[in-house]
This record gives structure tokens, sequence and C-alpha cells, in this order.
């Protein structure tokens, strides 16, 4: 199992307003960030793989605005996985948790699927 915590704060891309660059620019950097932070540390891990991503911000959003905030960031693990965002060797799993004021962070996990079949086995 791999665990990264990256300060990145993300926000409703569909409820966002404003001129599409800077949206696009938010969006290169989340994926760039996300791909560079995560590439060193999956060297060892084989797919297939379940990917958790969790936002963790002051604010909760519902369960669609919570994909479209966290796209980017799938958009950068799935780059430094190799793969694609859709490969059904990859499992997406999203979520959230209230953080501080004015703490923004993303949460990846990624677990692979011998060790999260063994692991709800336990349970």
């Amino acid at each position: 199992m791999i665990a990264i915590e990256l300060p990145i704060r993300t926000v409703s891309e569909s409820n966002a307003r404003g001129h599409w660059a800077p949206r696009a620019r938010r969006a290169k950097w989340q994926r760039d960030v996300v791909a560079l932070a995560t590439r060193p540390r999956i060297v060892s891990l084989g797919l297939p793989v379940t990917v958790r991503l969790t936002r963790v911000a002051p604010r909760a959003l519902d369960d669609d605005n919570l994909r479209g905030a966290l796209k980017a960031c799938r958009d950068g693990v799935a780059d430094a996985l190799g793969v694609r965002d859709n490969d059904p060797r990859v499992h997406w799993v999203y979520g959230q948790r209230r953080g501080a004021k004015a703490a923004y962070a993303v949460e990846i996990v990624l677990t692979p699927v011998a060790i999260a079949t063994d692991l709800e086995n336990a349970s």
C-alpha cells in the first residue's frame, strides 16, 4: 500500500466560473504535481490496483462535484501508472473528509487488488 498526501486545493470544476484559461492552468498544475509525486513511489506497484482519492477541505461537496474536483488528480495518477484513467485494471474510489479551516489536501492511497481483497475478507 502506498499513501501520499499533497497540499492541493481542489474546487468543484463544474460550478467554477470564470475564464477557461485559469481553469486549464489549474488542472494542468494539479495533474503534473500528482504525477510527479506519485510516479517514484509506484515503481514496484503492479496492476491491478485500487486508487482511493480523498479530498480534504473545510466544506464537503456532493458526489458528482467531488469526482469533478478530483478529475485532474485522477489523470495524474493514471499518468504515473502509465495507463489511461479508464483502464479496467484500475479501480477508482472517491472520498472526502473535513479538514481544519483553510486546510486543503488530496490523499492518494494505492493498494494492489490482491491486498485489498484480503483486507475486505478479513473484516
